[in-house]
């Protein structure tokens, strides 16, 4: 039995990209334009132990699987086509007959990619799952990859979240400019208003709300690397004296009565069962009459599990998890804060990545010899597969926009939204 035909009794039809693999076997019509090629045992041995999506990115992580075709910064091409690609269980006996077939060598797992992180088991050596000093090791294994990297690959404004498109035709620096001046307008920010954001990145939102709205404006990020990126950003646009960007947990920031607090990409780090404390934690951050943003990646639906899959679990956001719109909704309003108005972005999301993978692919030869191929093959698939995803309305892209009532129960919201205008 050869790997094609090993490969043909776990897929339900034929696949819709031509395989080739190393012992000259293949299936796919063969006038595909993308062709996905096994070149070693090692790939099989990866494939094999590690079924589904895991086992498929140790393989092409380290070379032993690759996608002819397209280009490794940004595979989109070929994803679309794998996501049309649907397997079937084997009967005992097929299963049976493909353990024969293999021989127990190749049921051995190889070592995974130095890019994998370690499963969530072994990771109570770090400490519990969302505990501190392990939320604290989960950013650093992405957001400390290098700040040379990210420049390439986010371009100038250095900002890592959805953008938002005015226009189809709009840049990604038009974009992200456009998302940071919404959340501005929807927080409502006027010259002399204190603004807290947190998980502030490089700081792309103080730097904007304290030139553009007169602001002053406090950052906190966990990750080292990027405070220091940041707060020199502050001090070269010269607004040191009314921004800030400092290393720390948001836990553990200074000040209350804050008019305005944003959090744009944080919540996916936090996870579900720390909502309560989260928004419990902003609301007392705000003093009464302030508003909220909340902007994360969110599930389509609130009934799905929360953790991430294997292999953004493992090589992208460890710990990272998502839940839907109506439970981060409901937390808010639970810890008592009144939720005014929320939208989807995901098709804003969708065109960001887009962005952000042609901004890899242009500058490849620099990304690789920054961080490694291997990693760069990593920042391809991931950043290409999560534009699928968007497309597809697997994940979301939701802004909750609140407010902490007075104690006579005003807010101080306009009849009708006044940052549409």
């Amino acid at each position: 039995m050869t790997i094609s035909d090993l490969l043909a009794t776990l897929s339900d039809g034929p696949p819709p990209l031509r395989f080739e693999a190393y012992d000259g076997s293949s299936l796919g019509p063969s006038e595909s334009p993308i062709t996905l090629r096994l070149r070693n045992e090692r790939g099989l041995r990866y494939l094999a132990t590690a079924p589904g999506d895991l086992g498929m990115v140790r393989a092409y992580v380290q070379g032993d699987l690759v996608l002819e075709g397209v280009h490794p910064g940004d595979p989109y091409d070929a994803l679309r086509l794998i996501g049309r690609w649907r397997g079937r269980r084997p009967t005992p006996a097929e299963l049976a007959s493909l353990v024969k077939t293999m021989g127990w060598r190749r049921l051995v797992p190889p070592e995974p990619p130095p890019q994998e992180s370690l499963p969530r088991w072994r990771r109570f050596a770090e400490g519990l799952r969302h505990s501190r000093i392990r939320d604290a090791d989960s950013i650093h294994h992405h957001y400390d990859v290098s700040n040379r990297f990210y420049e390439y690959v986010l371009g100038p404004s250095m900002a890592y979240t959805c953008a938002v498109y005015p226009t189809y035709d709009a840049s990604l620096e038009q974009a992200q400019a456009e998302k940071f001046d919404l959340v501005c307008r929807k927080l409502g920010l006027r010259p002399g208003m204190r603004l807290l954001d947190v998980g502030c990145g490089w700081g792309g939102m103080v730097r904007h709300a304290a030139q553009h709205y007169g602001v002053t404006a406090i950052g906190v990020t966990l990750s080292a690397e990027q405070a220091k990126w940041g707060q020199l950003a502050v001090e070269r646009q010269r607004l040191a004296d009314r921004a800030e960007v400092i290393h720390g947990d948001y836990r553990d920031v200074p000040g209350t009565s804050y008019d305005a607090v944003s959090s744009i990409g944080l919540l996916e780090h936090v996870g579900v069962l720390n909502y309560p404390a989260y928004f419990g934690f902003l609301r007392d951050k705000l003093r009464p009459g302030g508003r909220l943003l909340n902007h994360c990646i969110t599930r389509a639906s609130n009934r799905t599990k929360v953790s991430t899959g294997a292999f953004i679990d493992r090589y992208v956001f460890p710990d990272g998890e998502l839940t839907g719109s109506g439970r981060i909704i409901t937390a808010a309003q639970d810890a008592g804060l009144e939720v005014r108005h929320e939208e989807n972005l995901r098709e804003h999301y969708a065109l960001t990545l887009r962005d952000w993978c042609a901004n890899l692919v242009a500058n490849w030869d620099d990304c690789v010899e920054e961080v490694g191929l291997g990693t760069a093959r990593v920042w391809g698939l991931y950043m290409a597969g999560s534009r699928y995803a968007f497309e597809t309305n697997e994940v979301q892209l939701h802004q909750v926009l609140a407010v902490k009532p007075t104690g006579e129960g005003t807010a101080d919201f306009p009849l009708r939204p006044d940052w549409l205008s």
